[in-house]
């Protein structure tokens, strides 16, 4: 039997597992940080391929899902939030030069959808938008059951869009983005300025709040904290509308830590779209979902990837 390995890489944790060829559910998983003092990243990830590639099973391809620009065109990894160094690096032309085996690169974003179209709750639709939404919002797009990938490989920055011009800091250095109206920290940050004002509830005071007390308090029902779902929820419902507009997809999936907030966020999100969208046609047979494939989605967008490669 032939098999595929399949790398996330991360900026605090490297993940590698292997898949036999008919299967989505790996054979080996493991995983290691990212970095460690005195070792480089990059020798890490050889040393963490060869400890699951240690029977040398008969590998087809490597699929490798990386945070932030990469040209999935090169195989160059444009740079990478968290991994120092890696700025312009040619890693498909590394890893093909010391595993000998065919190697394919994408934004993990990106391999996150390209996941859920062939593997998840998307099976079976041509057209598909996949946001995550939770320390930053990502996303990515099929069309025509093609990855949406653009010129560069660039395409679907879905969580860079200009909400409001006047709004908050992104984490990309642009004000108003959807990330810093909607993320995870975004909810937690506009929770934490408003209880700074005097507003009453029952979430501690100080600006090292969590998503995740804000989602505690809201399941409790606190005012405040339900507000700040309602505000992000919105945001995002109004800003899935325009893409509903752009794209017409058949579903949009929801995924990340903040989609598992249920009804606090899909509540807001589903009647800001119904609002929003400029022709109830866009809704006809369209299905809002939220991912299935959980912690194991950007691995399992990785072996996606690595099965699109032809044998060497």
């Amino acid at each position: 039997m032939n098999y595929y390995i399949a790398i996330d890489i991360g900026g605090t944790q490297l993940r590698a597992a292997v898949f036999p060829e008919d299967s989505s559910i790996p054979v080996i998983i493991r995983k290691i940080p990212t970095q460690q003092e005195g070792e480089i990243p990059l020798n890490r990830l050889y040393s963490l391929i060869d400890s699951v590639w240690a029977e040398k099973q008969p590998v087809v391809s490597i699929g490798v899902a990386v945070p932030g620009p990469v040209d999935p065109y090169t195989g160059i990894v444009m740079e990478t939030p968290n991994i120092r160094g890696w700025t312009d690096l040619p890693l498909q032309k590394y890893l093909e030069d010391r595993f000998h085996v065919p190697v394919a690169l994408g934004n993990d974003a990106n391999l996150a959808a390209l996941a859920e179209w062939r593997y998840g709750v998307g099976r079976g639709h041509r057209h598909l938008v996949y946001v995550t939404v939770s320390t930053g919002i990502g996303g990515g797009v099929i069309a025509d059951n093609r990855l949406l990938l653009g010129q560069r490989g660039l395409a679907a920055e879905l969580g860079h869009v200009t909400v409001d011009p006047d709004g908050p800091l992104c984490s990309c250095g642009k004000r108003g983005h959807l990330e810093a109206l909607a993320s995870g920290p975004a909810m937690a940050r506009w929770a934490a300025e408003e209880l700074n004002k005097g507003r009453p509830s029952c979430l501690p005071p100080g600006l090292a709040l969590t998503a995740k007390q804000v989602a505690e308090a809201a399941s409790a029902g606190d005012t405040l904290a339900l507000e700040a779902f309602q505000r992000a929820g919105t945001a995002l419902g109004r800003t899935l509308a325009d893409y509903l507009h752009i794209f017409n997809p058949s579903i949009l999936v929801i995924g990340g830590g903040v989609s598992q907030s249920g009804s606090l966020i899909l509540d807001p999100i589903r009647a800001a779209l119904c609002q929003y969208v400029i022709s109830p046609h866009y809704l006809d047979s369209f299905i809002l979902a939220t991912a299935s494939l959980g912690d194991d989605v950007v691995l399992i967008g990785a072996l996606a990837l690595a099965q699109t490669l032809p044998e060497p």
